[in-house]
């Protein structure tokens, strides 16, 4: 009986099976995933407030050095969870330490945006990943035959955590460059790590995992828009709202439909395939963030409460949709397809950036996105051949 507690509590890390069957996510990781969302919701609020008061190249660029924060944070953890959940007492609490940072970051975004002032943001971050170090440490310690990889883990990320703590002393520029060079560190830490030996990650748990946070964001910037939408109905603009709001939800529920029309994890195939991939989802998981912003962006401006022009606006909307639907296609389209769905994304990516030239550019890109999924549909479904009548 004792042995079983102990067991419970406790569990010896070794590499789990990548051929393990029914591997899903587990409720701690969803719970994860919905802590790290408060971070996404506070980074693409920011981004909503900096676009409509005209500053959106600072905007644009404070969203993605936010989002890089929040995203490598959970990018780690799942990995690192897919090959290495215990489950037991300690992973729990660890975890729960990483959260923590998450929310602490969450904290820091608007000092960030507002004032330039990263202290509590890297501090969240800082949190999160030495939280991953001690984790890397424990499989160190308990898994002989990947020591060498968990301690250049361990060894790379505190170097590049001690870089981002030093950089807050950096006077600006050199802060702004250092922070270049720091995302490119802790790029390579993986890449660098995973050579001595490659640790065993499960191929459709991780595809399930982006997925889930996918899906999570998406419902993010639903409630985004739904919420500037809501605070702008009052003002008299209703007709022009309901229309916007239309236009947003059949954009974003396009982005859902394109996006798991095919799983992905027959795609991850190798390490290098791994990374490529996992590491493309930065744009697709911050455009999808963004385009909650842009719709916001556009609610303000419609009930003329914005500082920018139509044109910019619309922009806030288009670009993430066209960055969106560009990462997609390399990503997961590409792979998958050929024919006309080949040529028609390229097509509506370009067709999305120019709608903002043009007159209703929100419901312009809602009718050409919900037009390529229905491309996409088809060429997966195709419509079966009519039988032939009997002779």
């Amino acid at each position: 009986m004792a042995e079983a507690a102990r067991r419970v509590l406790y569990r010896r890390m070794t590499s789990r099976s990548p051929d393990e069957p029914h591997r899903t996510a587990t409720p701690l990781e969803l719970f994860f995933d919905l802590c790290f969302v408060v971070a996404v919701a506070q980074a693409a609020a920011s981004l909503h407030h900096a676009v409509t008061e005209g500053h959106t190249g600072q905007g644009v660029l404070g969203f993605l050095m936010v989002f890089f924060a929040i995203w490598w944070a959970w990018v780690n953890f799942s990995w690192f969870s897919s090959a290495y959940d215990t489950d037991d007492v300690p992973f729990r609490l660890t975890t729960m330490v990483q959260i923590a940072g998450a929310l602490i970051l969450a904290a820091g975004v608007p000092r960030a945006f507002d004032h330039g002032d990263f202290r509590l943001i890297t501090l969240g971050y800082v949190v999160m990943r030495l939280a991953m170090v001690t984790q890397w440490l424990r499989v160190a310690a308990q898994d002989p035959a990947h020591r060498g990889t968990a301690l250049r883990f361990a060894g790379g990320i505190a170097l590049v955590q001690a870089g981002w703590v030093l950089r807050l002393l950096l006077p600006a520029p050199w802060d702004f460059r250092m922070f270049f060079v720091l995302v490119v560190c802790e790029l390579l830490v993986p890449v660098w790590a995973e050579r001595k030996a490659p640790t065993r990650w499960h191929p459709h748990h991780i595809a399930e995992r982006y997925s889930l946070f996918t899906l999570i964001v998406l419902g993010e910037s639903v409630l985004s828009a739904t919420l500037a939408v809501e605070a702008a109905f009052g003002t008299g603009h209703a007709a022009s709202l309901v229309w916007l709001a239309a236009a947003g939800l059949v954009i974003v529920f396009s982005m859902w439909w394109l996006y798991f029309e095919r799983s992905a994890h027959d795609l991850l195939v190798s390490l290098r395939a791994g990374i490529r991939w996992g590491y493309g989802h930065y744009f697709i998981l911050a455009a999808a963030a963004a385009v909650g912003a842009g719709l916001a962006a556009m609610a303000d401006f419609h009930s003329h409460v914005s500082h920018v022009s139509a044109r910019a606006a619309a922009y806030s909307v288009a670009v993430p949709v066209a960055v969106y639907l560009s990462s997609l296609f390399l990503l997961q389209i590409r792979p998958h397809y050929r024919g006309v769905v080949v040529y028609a994304f390229p097509a509506a990516i370009v067709l999305v950036l120019l709608a903002p030239l043009g007159p209703a550019p929100v419901q312009v890109i809602a009718l050409l996105i919900a037009a390529l999924t229905t491309v996409v549909v088809l060429a997966r479904h195709p419509r079966p051949a009519p039988a032939s009548a009997p002779s």
